[in-house]
C-alpha cells in the first residue's frame, strides 16, 4: 500500500468496514481485491455484470409496484374474511397527523426501494450499450447509495412474520402474493447488491 500523496490519490480505494487505504494504479483488468485487515471485498468484477444487474433491477422495480396493489395477508375469523393490502394497511394511519406515519411507510417500504432501482437502471443502461453516461448518472448512482441504509424491505418482511406468528392466536391468517413478493423482492435486492462492483460502476463514470 502506497502512501496518499497528491499524484496518486486518484487511484486510491478505502475499505467502507475498516477504511483502509489501498492503492489500485496497477490493478489488472477483471482482477479482484479484498481488504487485507477485515476481508471484505473491495473490488469483484464480473462478466456481463451490468446487464445482469440491470435484468434484477427492473424485476424488482416489477415486483414492488405489483405488490402495491395485490393482496398481502387475508385474516380469517368467526367467518368474516378480510383481505389487505399494502396500500390499505398505509392509508389505515392516515387520518389527521398520522398522514406522516402513513407518507414514512410507502416510503421507507416501497418508494425508496423503486427510486434506487430506477436510479440504478438510469445509471448502468448507457455504460453497458457502451454509451457515454446519461446527464447527471454520477449523481443518480450516489444517491442511490446514499438511500441504500434507508431502504427497509428485507425489516418490513422479518416484522411482519414475527407480527404474523403472533396474530395466528386470534385468527386464521393467510399469506397473499404481495407477501411472498416482498420475500422475493427481498432475495433480489440481496443478489443485486453482492454482484454490483461500485468501484467498477465509478471507473465507467468517470471515463
Amino acid at each position: 500500500m502506497k502512501e496518499a500523496t497528491p499524484e496518486n490519490i486518484d487511484t486510491l480505494i478505502a475499505c467502507p468496514k475498516c477504511d483502509a487505504i489501498y492503492d489500485v494504479a496497477q490493478l489488472e483488468t477483471g482482477e479482484r481485491v479484498r481488504c487485507d485487515v477485515c476481508h471484505h471485498p473491495l473490488i469483484t468484477p464480473r462478466r456481463n455484470a451490468g446487464l445482469f444487474i440491470i435484468a434484477m433491477s427492473s424485476a424488482a422495480l416489477i415486483l414492488v409496484m405489483t405488490a402495491l396493489f395485490m393482496p398481502f395477508i387475508s385474516i380469517h375469523r368467526f367467518g368474516f374474511t378480510k383481505q389487505t393490502t399494502i396500500l390499505d394497511a398505509a392509508l389505515a394511519f392516515s387520518d389527521g397527523p398520522m398522514i406522516v406515519l402513513a407518507l414514512a411507510t410507502l416510503g421507507l417500504i416501497v418508494g425508496l426501494p423503486a427510486l434506487r432501482f430506477a436510479l440504478t437502471i438510469y445509471t448502468l443502461t448507457p455504460i453497458v450499450a457502451d454509451r457515454r453516461p446519461w446527464p447527471g448518472a454520477s449523481r443518480a448512482f450516489r444517491l442511490s447509495e446514499k438511500l441504500k441504509p434507508w431502504s427497509m424491505v428485507e425489516i418490513f418482511v422479518i416484522g411482519t412474520a414475527v407480527a404474523l406468528v403472533k396474530l395466528t392466536d386470534l385468527a386464521r391468517v393467510e399469506l397473499g402474493p404481495a407477501f411472498w413478493m416482498f420475500v422475493a423482492l427481498v432475495i433480489l435486492i440481496f443478489v443485486k447488491d453482492t454482484v454490483t462492483c461500485r468501484w467498477t460502476i465509478w471507473r465507467a463514470l468517470e471515463e
